[in-house]
């Protein structure tokens, strides 16, 4: 007989629907505050149930979703993203600021190589002064 899941703890839930590649990430995440339910700071511990409301700092990436499926077996890519839904608004955001960070980084000249070991030292001497 399956039993349907009613509760998953959050550090498991994360790590199911792939927002960390392990649950020790997922517990640093959470214990750092870049994860909050329904508006509060948790512990990794706490439940997570349908329609429970999630915000999750990532990377400089921020998301706001909401829990639509409970697992807490790692599965596929494809079934974990059945797991959540994302707002509009978090997807437009975080678009928008990886559309800045682009414009911001296209304007940095990249050395078309490496530096040989007289230029490394040059460096080197140029910081330490």
């Amino acid at each position: 007989m399956a039993t349907e899941i009613t509760s998953v703890r959050l550090d498991k839930w994360l790590w199911a629907a792939r927002f960390f590649k392990s649950r020790k990430d997922a517990v640093e995440a959470i214990t750092g505050g870049k994860v909050h339910l329904n508006g509060a700071r948790i512990k990794p511990s706490r439940n997570v149930q349908i329609n429970d409301r999630l915000k999750i700092t990532r990377n400089n990436e921020k998301y706001v979703i909401t829990v639509e499926g409970l697992n807490n077996k790692r599965r596929p890519a494809k079934e974990a993203q059945l797991l959540y839904k994302e707002d509009q608004e978090s997807i437009e955001a975080r678009e928008s600021e990886r559309e800045i960070r682009r414009i911001n980084n296209a304007s940095v000249a990249m050395p078309s190589k490496r530096p040989n070991k007289k230029q490394r030292r040059q460096i080197d001497k140029f910081k330490r002064n």
